[in-house]
């Protein structure tokens, strides 16, 4: 897992089966860091098998 900022992360999930469970506790850990709600943070298909999760402006 790659962070490149408090507000951006980039990664690569090859485990097709861990997705929603690696993706979910990214987004409560941004959401943490940034101290933003939820619902602020999208999630985007990068390329194949690669997430960026953001918080939303």
């Amino acid at each position: 897992m790659t962070f490149e900022t408090d507000y951006s992360v980039t990664l690569k999930i090859s485990d097709r089966s861990a997705v929603d469970h690696t993706l979910e506790a990214v987004v409560q850990d941004l959401s943490a860091r940034a101290n933003t709600p939820r619902s602020r943070i999208a999630v985007r298909c990068s390329g194949p098998s690669i997430f960026t999760v953001s918080v939303r402006v």
